[in-house]
């Protein structure tokens, strides 16, 4: 394993569970008590988490895995998503938007292949990578970096996208449900989300199993606002009946 890839399960497990032992890390992960504590030593230097006697705790609450550390989670099944996502933009569909997140990156390497659209992301990394393809037409948003999904967000950001007429964009979320709706984890990021879906004639949410049914601090918007949600069948069942039931088209990426 990686130490990125290491890194990123180390916070995952802190989310999860308050706290990490070095011996068990160790094992769990399948490497040497001292990698972890090289790990542990690595991560507090970002300021991330606070070294105790035998392992670690959050560096204050960690309600969000920064995204450098995000994109190796379920990454098979964001990638499968991603795909099936992608195809949902007919030949009809001339302007997408793309949030930010690690499934809406993928979808925008799938987009990006195809070519023939205009893109409007108000996502960083996002735009880095669709900069180096010809043939799609790019369009970036101002707004405030939010380090940890490479979002640009705040009042600059809705005001341009209020400007915009989508046919359809694609949202990644903290978490989706029919009682709470699509929620993240910052307020400020939830707003500018809502204002690019706002301008949408179809809105797609992609989020693999882990987030079906699941609520984050900040909500976006209502689940009957969703036109579809791509999602694996690791989902929660009777949670996509619910979505179902608010008009919300299905689709499993197997």
């Amino acid at each position: 394993m990686r130490q990125e890839d290491r890194l990123g399960a180390i916070l995952a497990l802190l989310a999860d569970h308050g706290s990490v032992g070095v011996v068990e890390t160790a094992d769990r992960l399948g490497t040497s008590q001292a990698t972890i504590r090289r790990d542990l030593q690595a991560l507090e230097e970002q300021g991330l988490v606070k070294r105790t006697h035998g392992g670690a705790v959050p560096a204050g609450v960690l309600y969000e895995l920064p995204m450098r550390y995000r994109g190796a989670r379920q990454q098979e099944e964001k990638s499968r998503i991603a795909e099936l996502a992608a195809g949902l933009i007919d030949e009809s569909a001339a302007t997408v938007g793309l949030c930010g997140g690690t499934t809406t990156s993928e979808v925008a390497r799938f987009l990006g292949m195809r070519g023939g659209l205009k893109i409007v992301t108000n996502a960083l990394n996002i735009a880095a990578e669709l900069a180096l393809r010809p043939a799609i037409d790019l369009v970036v948003t101002g707004g405030t970096v939010r380090t940890e999904s490479y979002e640009l967000i705040g009042p600059v950001a809705e005001r341009a996208l209020e400007g915009f007429n989508l046919d359809a964009s694609f949202l990644g979320v903290g978490g989706v449900s029919a009682a709470a709706g699509v929620t993240t984890h910052h307020e400020v990021e939830a707003q500018t989300n809502r204002a690019m879906i706002l301008q949408s004639a179809r809105v797609i949410v992609v989020a693999d199993g882990t987030k079906v049914g699941r609520r984050a601090f900040a909500r976006i918007a209502e689940a009957a606002l969703v036109s579809d949600l791509v999602t694996d069948p690791s989902a929660d069942p009777d949670e996509l009946d619910a979505l179902r039931e608010l008009g919300v088209r299905i689709h499993l990426a197997d």
